[in-house]
């Protein structure tokens, strides 16, 4: 869907009343050069004269905006779009947010293919071609580079036009219910404009994945970074997505394995969103995540190195050459390492300042962090914390290192400081720990704007799940999927198939799918009698599950497969049997995925010493790992009808990897 026209307009109508008269002022005040033309049957509008309804207009506006009561909006709407508007905004409420569905498709069915934000939309501002259909107050000021953000709410969006924290912002676009047009259409009419050097997401829920895919994959091949808020994570929070925008919030775990498939970095509060977003506009995405910082205070130091172990940066301590070329730049008592205390004994000395800085960002690093607080108060003197500054971005002009200047509080941070620094390409960040986030943002998206794009992964109906296999017959599934599982056998006469199959053996009830709860299983029984006396202690039953024991085991897996939301086939790879819950120690990744991203993943579980051999144990074979489950993620991609696959425990030993339990859920695609 083309939004270049709509977003970009050179002609708006205005519809309705006081929202209307809103819209003018606001585009009068950002210096908006095209024409508006109000539509109001009753009075001027704006000091405008008016035409009385769509029909009476001087042509096809490029955009509108629609301020009407929600049944009347869809007349007009239906007018504009046989008019050949190029988009339009329904900020009216009142549709699928509470109930109405019917209402908003023939809303949408009234578009008829013409673009249209809403409805329950506050509508777009674009700084960069000075226009604004917004019908409240806002933040923003003319520009000609900057972030775009797309928010589902209307208030959120204000907000952040509001912020303080001179975050250069170029496009605010809201998308409301998402009747017509979804984030996923506004960030690739986004990815079209120059103009835009990142772009930040608001969302609570997605109203297409498969195209949010194709924006992402083609945000990160032009290059442009992509930072999401997401709410609606908890039970509650979902429950107020659904009745503020009618959007499917979708599981966390697999919303986390979409940003992380394509390159999305996720931030979780709005300052990390508003921070991260100036860091990649002004300081840009970047090679690398080692980095060196600067304070002069022990206390901003030890922060600084404290907060970083929660993030994928690291501070590098020098090597004595260059530790020793430091030490010469300063007093006998200071102690050389990063995060660099450098004390104050150069304090408001521009040159020996400059010396040190420069001196220490000469090292091999990704950028640098100076933390510095400005007095804010009319009776200060801040000229030496400004000669700090100069010295800051002297030192990394000499060394062609990026660098940030970050203060401890935002208030500390003057808009006159932020302004001088982005002027020179230094980020002035507000927060320690945003700053973290924002480095590890940008070394994110360096690393990955390098690295080939990610296939586009299927996303099967929403359903959910209908009748469970009994576990042999989930066995004998992964047993064709090409996944190793006991020898065994269902059998009334437990005793006589133990004997055959040699013990140890395991003996297990079929009637249900939990059989630990309900006491339905026995472990490690050696002989026949053992066996006899199991029988007697499991639930009555008509027929048991006799299987060989697996022994010698280097660690146990939880492997599941699940579709999810609308979103796509999620795998989960952690530790299994009883540290399944005890641990919550899981890895999750968005089908496809190649053995080698498998590996990856269990890599990142915190059992993976195990696998490798802990203190001195016998090593399992993760290429046979990798591989059972990897089949066992096929045999879900090659069954859409299913709901879901999960084998816990999948055992591995130093030869093998069995599948010992099993739990396969049918689809059931009506939901």
């Amino acid at each position: 869907m083309k939004l270049n026209r709509f977003f970009s307009p050179t002609s708006i109508a205005v519809i309705g009343g006081i929202e209307a008269e809103r819209v003018i002022a606001q585009c009068d005040a950002l210096g908006y050069a095209g024409e508006i033309w109000p539509v109001n049957p009753h009075r001027a509008i704006g000091g405008r004269p008016t035409v009385p309804d769509v029909e009476s207009l001087p042509g096809p506006p490029d955009a509108a905006f629609v301020a009407v009561r929600r049944k009347d909006s869809i007349e007009v709407v239906r007018a504009l779009a046989r008019l050949g508007c190029g988009g339009a905004v329904a900020y009216a409420s009142g549709f699928a947010e509470v109930g109405e569905v019917e209402l908003q498709a023939e809303l949408a069915d009234a578009a008829s293919g013409m673009p249209l934000l809403g409805p329950n939309c506050y509508g777009f501002i674009n700084s960069a071609s000075r226009v604004a259909l917004w019908p409240d107050e806002h933040g923003l000021e003319p520009t000609d580079l900057g972030v775009a953000i797309v928010s589902q709410s209307g208030n959120m969006a204000l907000n952040f036009t509001l912020q303080d924290r001179g975050v250069p912002i170029s496009h605010v676009v809201t998308v409301g219910n998402q009747a017509v047009v979804g984030v996923e259409d506004c960030m690739l009419a986004l990815l079209d404009d120059d103009r835009v050097e990142a772009i930040g997401i608001h969302v609570e829920g997605f109203r297409d994945v498969e195209m949010f895919a194709r924006a992402a994959v083609r945000a990160r091949e032009q290059g442009v970074p992509v930072v999401a808020l997401k709410t609606g994570v908890s039970e509650q929070g979902a429950g107020i997505a659904v009745s503020h925008t009618a959007s499917l919030a979708g599981d966390d775990a697999a919303v986390n394995a979409l940003f992380e498939r394509y390159g999305v970095y996720r931030v979780h509060t709005v300052p990390e969103f508003l921070e991260v977003l100036k860091l990649l506009a002004v300081t840009g995405p970047l090679d690398g995540n080692q980095f060196i910082s600067l304070s002069c205070s022990g206390g901003e130091a030890s922060l600084v190195a404290d907060r970083a172990s929660g993030y994928a940066i690291e501070f590098p301590d020098f090597d004595p050459d260059h530790a020793r070329d430091i030490s010469a730049h300063l007093d006998d008592l200071v102690n050389v390492s990063n995060p660099l205390d450098y004390h104050t004994f150069q304090w408001g000395d521009r040159e020996a300042l400059t010396g040190t800085f420069t001196t220490a960002l000469s090292g091999a690093y990704d950028a640098a962090i100076l933390v510095l607080d400005f007095p804010n108060r009319a009776h200060n003197d801040v000229a030496t914390w400004w000669t700090t500054v100069d010295a800051m971005v002297a030192a990394a002009r000499r060394t062609g290192t990026a660098a940030v200047i970050t203060s401890t509080l935002p208030e500390t941070m003057p808009a006159e400081v932020r302004a001088h620094l982005i002027e020179r390409g230094l980020a002035p960040m507000t927060g320690i720990e945003e700053t973290l986030v924002g480095l590890e943002a940008a070394a994110m998206f360096g690393r990955r704007f390098l690295g080939p794009s990610p296939s586009l992964h299927p996303v099967p109906p929403a359903g959910t799940a209908g009748a469970v296999l009994s576990e042999w017959d989930a066995k004998q599934f992964l047993t064709q999927a090409g996944v190793k599982v006991p020898s065994g056998a269902v059998t009334e006469r437990p005793v006589e198939v133990a004997i055959e199959l040699g013990f140890p053996v395991a003996l297990k009830i079929l009637e249900t799918h939990h059989k630990s709860d309900v006491g339905g299983v026995v472990l490690n029984l050696f002989s026949a009698a053992e066996v006899a006396t199991a029988m007697e202690a499991l639930p009555p039953s008509d027929r048991y599950l006799v299987e060989q024991m697996i022994e010698d085991g280097v660690a146990e897996l939880i492997v599941g497969v699940r579709q999810h939301r609308g979103i796509g086939w999620l795998l989960t790879v952690g530790a299994g049997g009883e540290l399944t819950e005890l641990t919550r120690d899981t890895a999750n990744l968005l089908l496809p995925v190649s053995e080698s991203e498998i590996r990856d993943a269990i890599g990142r579980l915190s059992i993976a010493p195990l696998l490798d051999g802990y203190r001195g144990r016998p090593s399992a074979n993760l290429d046979l790992v990798c591989e059972a489950i990897a089949r066992i993620s096929w045999a879900a991609l090659d069954h859409p009808e299913l709901h879901a696959i999960e084998v816990n425990p999948l055992i591995v030993t130093p030869e093998q990897v069995v599948a010992v339990d099993a739990l396969i859920e049918q689809g059931d695609a009506d939901g």
